[in-house]
């Protein structure tokens, strides 16, 4: 072994030992008779000090800079009373270097590697490996780690056995576009990376494994979105003979262990809340909400129902909606300032919004108030809870799709700017019971919202081909902080019903035959009832560390662009390739 310790687990306990230290230069400092040097490996970081005793080493550590790569060798003592430092973990000892030797020389890095600073990320992401030495990124993939490994023997314990799937397989249609491998022997054929292990989870279930997981890599060509990666990992999971109440309990006891052993937050409500996705986009206008601050929607339709203003009756009479939120002590807010809020609704398809300020003094003012009577307005004032100093942000639109984003995006917004999120906690919740189908204008036809093997609720599969877009489904997604972390939900189970949810997206039985033939034929061979569920392991981490993205959270992620800037990839093929794999670009 080239080092008998770890920098960072020096302590008093090793005062009077002496110690061999193998790392890089994090910092340098030369005082003339003494020579400070900061050594850093993955435990953490030491302070070496080299005096005239020790001239050999002095003059190797005299010529040491930055990263380059040392092994000393020395008598670790107590610092001198005054100088411990209390913002380093080693802070009260430092090593008194006998020996020491370069073991690598190192270039000057083309960006700060010993401080905090900011970092222009395609210059980061080009050199990875010297960002990785930054102890803030060491920190992140530690912590992963931790997580990771807390998961297996959270699962462990409970009989769950953990299986590996393909990573080749076949591509079927629904989801996101697959990622292909072209087969060397069989010309004109392809192999699909998995967008998950969906399909394969469920056959082991039939196979009868019952408890199932996988910290399992996946692949989606999606077009460029900043929270995702063309390839990233999740916590996949199926289980036999349960129902959504047992795998909701499960997964809420793991991030309960999660955050409070691996943590720095407390969580705001334990049992999680369970809201419904109707509950969620009327109150919130998002299927993810964030729970660390107020301002639910309010829905104003009965109460302007008989306006004579234009846009408020032209929406309710097309079957939209009038709904508002409250923007507590902005009753103040300039005309810019409210058109700015404006512009936020607009961007997400809204015409504009329209408010009513509640002024400290008991007045109000709006340009709605030609149109509503003070009757009127005082029932606004009590449903919304505006009181004197607040402002109202109201929202008309025949879409209720329109409104819920428009007026969910406006109190995001406004629990940001007005400080209102709590984040001293992590609030968790369940979102449960929602559309098993939505229509795809562009395709015409009705899609599944979240995968076609999920099951529809026992007592609305009648209404699969009469009213689908009232069915809904026995799905659930688990949200922290106003990010969806996983979602799963009970499957079907019987071919009869399978068949049933091919026909209604509008899959013939010859496609699905071509497509999901095995999935039908195993569960003609004594399915189990099972479900189960995939936890994103790249968010959960990224949110519990604070990580600003995903990718602070990923060892060699992608940029957003889904480029590699280090392997500089993707890249082309050569000629001998593309003709060995009977491929021709064009």
């Amino acid at each position: 072994m080239l080092k008998s310790h770890n920098c960072g687990e020096l302590g008093l306990a090793q005062a009077g030992q002496t110690v061999t230290l193998a790392g890089w230069v994090h910092r340098r400092r030369d005082h003339g008779a003494l020579i400070f040097l900061d050594i850093r490996d993955r435990s953490g970081v030491v302070q070496v000090t080299c005096n005239e005793t020790a001239p050999a080493a002095r003059e190797v550590l005299n010529a040491a800079r930055n990263e380059y790569v040392v092994q000393i060798t020395g008598v670790v003592q107590a610092r001198p009373e005054g100088l411990v430092n209390p913002r380093l973990a080693t802070g009260a000892i430092e090593v008194i270097a006998q020996s020491a030797q370069i073991l690598n020389e190192a270039k000057t890095p083309p960006f700060y590697i010993n401080e905090d600073v900011e970092t222009d990320e395609v210059l980061r992401l080009r050199y990875r490996y010297l960002d990785l030495r930054r102890p803030a990124m060491q920190h992140n993939l530690v912590y992963r780690h931790k997580v990771v490994k807390l998961i297996r023997d959270y699962l462990d314990e409970r009989g769950f056995v953990e299986i590996e799937t393909p990573i080749l397989i076949k591509s079927t249609p629904e989801g996101a576009r697959d990622y292909v491998v072209p087969s060397r022997v069989h010309p004109g054929e392809f192999y699909a990376l998995p967008q998950s292990p969906q399909q394969l989870k469920q056959l082991l279930m039939v196979a009868g494994y019952e408890r199932y997981f996988q910290i399992a890599r996946c692949f989606r060509d999606e077009d460029l979105r900043a929270d995702r990666q063309p390839e990233f990992t999740q916590l996949d999971m199926e289980l036999s003979f349960v129902e959504r109440e047992d795998i909701m309990a499960l997964l809420e006891g793991l991030y309960i262990q999660i955050i409070e052993k691996l943590g720095s937050k407390p969580i705001q409500h334990k049992p999680f809340p369970v809201i419904s996705y109707a509950d969620a986009m009327g109150l919130y206008g998002v299927e993810k909400p964030d729970l660390r601050f107020g301002l639910q929607l309010a829905d104003l339709s009965d109460l302007v129902r008989g306006s004579e203003f234009a846009a408020f009756s032209e929406a309710l009479a097309a079957g939209g909606q009038v709904k508002a939120v409250l923007a507590p002590g902005c009753a103040e807010y300039s005309r810019k300032q409210v058109e700015d809020l404006g512009e936020v609704a607009r961007r997400y398809g809204a015409k504009g919004v329209f408010s009513i300020a509640r002024k400290a003094d008991g007045s109000v003012k709006s340009s709605l108030s030609k149109f509503l009577s003070e009757a009127a307005l005082q029932a606004i004032f009590e449903r919304t809870g505006a009181q004197a100093g607040d402002l109202l942000l109201i929202l008309a639109d025949a879409s209720q799709g329109v409104v819920a984003a428009s007026l969910g995006q406006l109190r995001l917004n406004l629990g940001r700017q007005l400080g209102l999120v709590d984040e001293s906690v992590h609030a968790l919740c369940w979102v449960v019971d929602f559309p098993l189908l939505e229509w795809n204008a562009e395709e015409g036809r009705w899609s599944a919202m979240h995968h076609p093997f999920t099951s529809a609720k026992d007592e609305d599969w009648p209404l699969l081909e009469s009213d689908p877009g009232c069915v809904r489904a026995k799905a659930y997604d688990m949200v922290l902080d106003g990010w969806e972390v996983g979602g799963g939900s009970i499957r079907i189970h019987r071919r009869e019903q399978q068949a049933a949810m091919f026909k209604a997206l509008g899959i013939s039985p010859e496609q699905a035959e071509e497509q999901f033939g095995h999935m039908l034929e195993a569960f003609e061979y004594g399915a189990p009832p099972h479900g189960g569920i995939a936890m994103g392991i790249d968010r959960t981490v990224a949110l519990l560390t604070g990580a600003s993205n995903i990718r602070e959270v990923i060892a060699f992620p992608k940029t957003a662009s889904a480029t590699d800037l280090m392997f500089k990839s993707p890249s082309p093929i050569t000629e001998a390739q593309l003709r060995e794999l009977h491929l021709k670009v064009v």
